[in-house]
């Protein structure tokens, strides 16, 4: 199931599940998850893309390790809001991966300076220039993923699902 607005997908999640959150780039596919308490994002792998097929069994062999509840998507966004070819991309995944993971929760996130954040934080860790090209995508996937986490917190706070 995709979800446009954060709080229906708040309200599709399963209780006590990990969420995970995906950057998707062109050649890459950042990922990060969270905890069951969905407290933090995490970090975790740069997926190097090949085809739909073998992106989507390595991302679902992840959510069934983690047993995920839902997944987020960053929306790549142009600066004036809009949305562009890559966003379409980023939507015809979801539309695959929900054939593939029916009942799947399944939201976007604007992921607009999510890279230029997740380049900051690591130049501030004083992260060598080699190791920042092999993290960035999944920190930048962190980033996304703590951005939805932020708001699902709010909503609990005003009386919303968590």
């Amino acid at each position: 199931m995709i979800f446009d607005d954060v709080e229906q997908f708040a309200a599709a999640l399963p209780p006590m599940r990990a969420l995970i959150g995906l950057d998707l780039g062109e050649k890459t596919i950042g990922v990060a998850v969270t905890d069951r308490f969905r407290a933090v994002a995490t970090p975790l792998e740069t997926v190097r893309r090949r085809k739909f097929g073998l992106d989507a069994a390595r991302l679902s062999e992840i959510m069934a390790d983690r047993e995920i509840g839902g997944l987020v998507l960053g929306l790549p966004r142009n600066m004036d809001g809009s949305e562009g070819a890559r966003c379409q991309s980023t939507r015809a995944f979801a539309r695959n991966f929900d054939r593939l993971h029916p009942g799947l929760a399944i939201t976007f996130w604007d992921e607009r300076l999510s890279t230029v954040a997740a380049e900051r934080a690591l130049l501030e860790a004083d992260t060598t220039r080699k190791r920042r090209a092999e993290v960035i995508d999944h920190v930048a996937a962190g980033y996304i993923l703590q951005g939805v986490l932020d708001r699902l917190a709010v909503l609990a706070r005003a009386g919303g699902t968590r």
